[in-house]
């Protein structure tokens, strides 16, 4: 198995107490540069893999190839870990590293493991409140995904967006507490709990 473990915004005190037992029971760790072999390291060794900043779509592919290789030594027969700066499920790289493990490696499961969003530590540093809601990408242009909270009439909701072209729809009731419920497409309820995140995308 190998798990896309998120390290949080580059505070060493920002790590899960989940993210230290993995980090502790995981038969290996690769880490994708100094910064998160810095977080990491109290807790156990790791080995450092090259993922280059380049544009060059060669040059990424070719090292996506070479880290998946590698991680699968490990990750077929136990646990590896690949701490990501950040969360690997925001603006990741792990996401391009999983779909080349499920072409080379569609035997070995991958899953990820979230962290303190770059997003909330941004607004602690900036003394900014983020309640009104906000738009986030990577540079210009319309997000593809939207993402509401505390939304009670779930199925109300998914037709509203429709007419504005989203078609895909998980809704993820009590996150992490008792009853917890993920419902997708149009397994949507009809009302849901507060505690309620609705995932849309076009």
């Amino acid at each position: 198995m190998l798990i896309g473990l998120g390290l949080g915004p580059g505070e060493p005190e920002y790590l899960t107490l989940r993210a230290v037992r993995l980090l502790r029971e995981a038969d290996a760790v690769f880490v994708p540069g100094k910064i998160a072999l810095g977080l990491v390291s109290p807790y156990r060794d790791a080995e450092v893999l090259d993922f280059p900043m380049t544009g060059d779509e060669d040059v990424i592919s070719a090292c996506m190839e070479r880290n998946a290789d590698r991680i699968a030594t490990v990750a077929r027969d136990g646990t590896a870990i690949l701490g990501i700066l950040g969360d690997p499920n925001f603006f990741s790289t792990y996401a391009r590293l999983v779909a080349v493990m499920a072409e080379r490696y569609p035997g070995i499961a991958c899953r990820t493991e979230p962290a303190v969003s770059s997003i909330t530590a941004f607004a602690s540093v900036a003394h900014v409140s983020l309640s009104d809601g906000f738009l986030v990408t990577e540079g210009l242009g319309e997000a593809p995904c939207r993402i509401m909270l505390k939304v009670r009439r779930p199925q109300k909701m998914a037709e509203t967006l429709r007419k504005e072209g989203y078609r895909s729809f998980v809704l993820v009731e009590r996150m992490y507490m008792d009853e917890m419920r993920v419902y997708r497409e149009n397994e949507l309820p009809e009302e849901s709990d507060y505690m309620s995140i609705l995932y849309a995308r076009r």
